[in-house]
Formats: structure tokens, sequence, C-alpha cells
């Protein structure tokens, strides 16, 4: 009976995904149930401004569990930032006017609890010292043992990429 079932099924199916034939079947939201999240981000861009759409990925990460049906505080979300490309030049005081809406955005974010950490011998490569950063930046000793550290301790590694946009959406919807 149940291989009777099953085979049923799969000819259904099968003559449903024919070529030209309209499925009357829809999408459907789902609620995965998700819980406190423990999320480090590796921040490795060849051009400064590609943080920019990277703290975007920060934002998709915090804003559906901070909305309902989850409801999260940022204290049950942990998550941190490790910068070591050239977008470590955003985080430089020196540079606070150049990259203003950048600094003011990971500021909010921070505010949120999101640590933030650049790498230390990428920051000597740069030749910054600890103070030539925003006070909401650590430093620490490397970003690969520091990611390491984090993978280690259970946090799920997510490294943005950050392709560069040829077609408004308009143009391919």
């Amino acid at each position: 009976m149940k291989i009777t079932r099953l085979l049923g099924t799969a000819l259904l199916l099968a003559g449903s995904c024919q070529p030209g034939m309209a499925s009357e079947t829809v999408s459907r939201t789902v609620q995965t149930p998700y819980t406190e999240q423990r999320v480090v981000f590796d921040f490795f861009f060849d051009e400064p401004a590609k943080i920019n759409s990277a703290l975007y990925w920060i934002r998709s990460l915090i804003n559906p569990l901070m909305e309902e049906p989850y409801g999260l505080a940022p204290e049950f979300l942990d998550i941190k930032v490790v910068i070591h490309g050239t977008e470590i030049v955003t985080v430089a005081r020196k540079n606070y006017e150049k990259y203003r809406d950048t600094i003011e955005r990971m500021r909010y974010y921070a505010s949120l609890g999101v640590e933030f950490k650049v790498c230390g011998l990428a920051a000597q490569d740069y030749d910054y010292a600890v103070t030539d950063f925003h006070e909401f930046i650590d430093v620490v000793p490397s970003a690969i043992t520091e990611l390491a550290h984090w993978q280690l301790q259970g946090y799920a590694l997510i490294i943005p990429t950050v392709m560069e946009k040829k077609h408004a959406i308009e143009e391919i919807r």
C-alpha cells in the first residue's frame, strides 16, 4: 500500500513538472524557529567602500530576529565582525569625514552589542596604532586567529560576498 501511494505521488509530481504546464501551487512563508545567534563575520574586501554592502549582511541578520514573530532582544544576539582587508581605512579616525555614514552605521550596530574587531597585523601594514581607531573598535592580534577562536567557540562564520551590481532590479525582474 505504501509503495503504491509513493509511486502515485511520484507520478503526480513528475506530471506536474512538464515544460509549459502552469502549476496550481504557490510558494509559502515559513517561520523557521530561530533562536539566539552566535555569529562571526569575516570582512576582507578589495575595495574600502564594499564595507557598506557588507553592513547590510549584519542588518539582514539582526532585523528579522528582533522583529516579530521572534522578538529577540539585542542581548540575545552575539555578533562579532573581524575586519582585515582594505576596509580597515574606513574605521581609522582620521578618515571619519570620508566614511561618516559607514562609521555611524557601525556605531549604531555597536550600540546593539555587535563587536567590531580589527586585525593587529593589518593595522601594522597600514601603519595604524591602536589609538587610530574609533572607540567601538577592538584591535586583536590576528584576524585569522580571531576567526578560528570564535569558530572553535561554536560561532557560525559568515563571509559576505560583495558583488558589483550590473543590472537594476527593474531590468531583470
